[in-house]
């Protein structure tokens, strides 16, 4: 096949073909008397895999993986595609979380944000049934940070903030720790509305859905490459 059967055949451009070539994704091909590029069913093979793959992990991690498949050892090889697997498993039980954190602060009117709502620490403490120290431990572990007087270095929570503080309060109760609620946070703080939480999970659900999907059919092209390798 000529440069362009395979662009063809793939869907990129020929020098998208050439490029994947250049970066090892193709195997080396052969050439003619006159110069022009020859490819077999080993650079097809190669081409949809990585195609599949960077629909699934990004065309640098792609490279990565099919680049592997062709020089590494097999079960160095199999460890990184078993990593790309892992990666999407780890961000479907993060959305898990995050539905059950939702589901744990749907009696939080977190869109009820009113300037009355401002406090400090003690005030803020005492509304929740918290000690003071637990506010500046969140603080320190950046779960909800407080604004600061200018002057005297106080905190400050901003109705927004003492919003922040209820939830955290709330998903601490229920039995969240720390590091998950970190990472919690910022996607429940952008949501002013359950049902803005509950869309977001949803969209970000049907990415790695399809991410995965990419990534089957990224492995089933690259279990050719593996057995061409004899």
């Amino acid at each position: 096949m000529r440069t362009a059967d395979i662009a063809r055949r793939v869907g990129y451009s020929v020098q998208q073909v050439r490029d994947l070539e250049r970066d090892g994704v193709l195997p080396p091909t052969t050439r003619t008397d006159a110069g022009h590029r020859i490819y077999g069913e080993a650079h097809l093979r190669a081409a949809r895999a990585y195609r599949a793959l960077a629909g699934g992990v990004g065309p640098v991690e792609a490279k990565k993986i099919v680049r592997a498949f062709h020089r590494l050892p097999v079960p160095q090889a199999l460890a990184l595609l078993d990593a790309a697997h892992a990666r999407l498993d780890a961000e479907r039980g993060e959305i898990a979380r995050a539905r059950e954190a939702a589901r744990a602060i749907s009696g939080e009117p977190i869109e009820d944000v009113r300037a009355s709502d401002s406090m400090g620490v003690s005030e803020l403490a005492a509304a929740l049934g918290v000690r003071p120290s637990t506010l500046r431990h969140w603080d320190a572990e950046a779960l909800v940070v407080p604004d600061r007087d200018p002057v005297r270095g106080t905190r400050r929570y901003t109705p927004a903030q003492v919003r922040d503080a209820r939830i955290v309060h709330q998903l601490r109760r229920a039995g969240y720790r720390v590091a998950p609620l970190r990472a919690l946070m910022p996607e429940l703080r952008r949501a002013r509305r359950s049902e803005e939480v509950a869309a977001a999970l949803a969209a970000r659900e049907a990415g790695v859905t399809a991410r995965s999907r990419a990534l089957l059919e990224g492995a089933a092209a690259l279990c050719a490459v593996l057995s061409a390798r004899g």
